[in-house]
């Protein structure tokens, strides 16, 4: 069972280089128009609990890269985030840019972006979104990338490394996190 106050997490919506099926880490390409419409679902997710989270202490938390930021932008508009480096999405050092087809590594996709050369690994990833969720003392709405979202959401549920690299990535939706248990928030379609 999770210590952790409830947390909305929502990753930003498709990019341009997640179309090409690049590999993005820190570097930032736009959000495509499904992108800027899965984030428009998740302003439908969001918007009672907005209000909820705020009223109750809580605060929106978003990475400070760019399509992480327009995400927010477009699912909460006018509202004030808290930026915060350690929800970034993991560095992935002389592989940002490149399109996963041309890699030599095989497995997960967490997997791979943890291996990479002059990446950020694993290890400090895990330890970046410790810190987070150890801050946390109020409700949280969360806007952040894939694989940091796999970690986060995995700490919560008490998944090992091998389960949290299956756990889905996907966007416009909103992932529940509630007493050690995700629950997927889905727009009415």
């Amino acid at each position: 069972m999770s210590d952790y106050p409830d947390i909305w997490f929502l990753r930003h919506g498709e990019t341009v280089w997640n179309r090409e099926g690049r590999i993005q880490g820190h570097r930032d390409s736009d959000l495509t128009a499904r992108g800027r419409a899965q984030a428009a679902q998740q302003a439908v997710l969001v918007a009672p609990v907005v209000p909820r989270v705020l009223a109750a202490g809580g605060a929106i938390h978003v990475s400070p890269l760019g399509r992480a930021r327009a995400t927010a932008e477009i699912a909460m508009p006018g509202m004030t985030f808290e930026i915060d480096p350690d929800l970034a999405e993991v560095r992935t050092g002389a592989w940002e840019g490149c399109l996963k087809a041309d890699l030599p590594q095989a497995g997960t996709d967490l997997d791979i972006y943890a291996a990479a050369p002059d990446g950020e690994g694993f290890d400090i990833l895990e330890a970046r979104v410790r810190r987070f969720l150890d801050g946390l003392n109020a409700p949280a709405i969360v806007v952040s990338h894939g694989l940091l979202g796999q970690v986060m959401r995995g700490l919560i549920c008490g998944l090992d490394r091998a389960a949290m690299a299956r756990l889905p990535n996907r966007q416009g939706c909103v992932f529940l996190l509630r007493g050690g248990k995700e629950t997927l928030l889905e727009a009415k379609t």
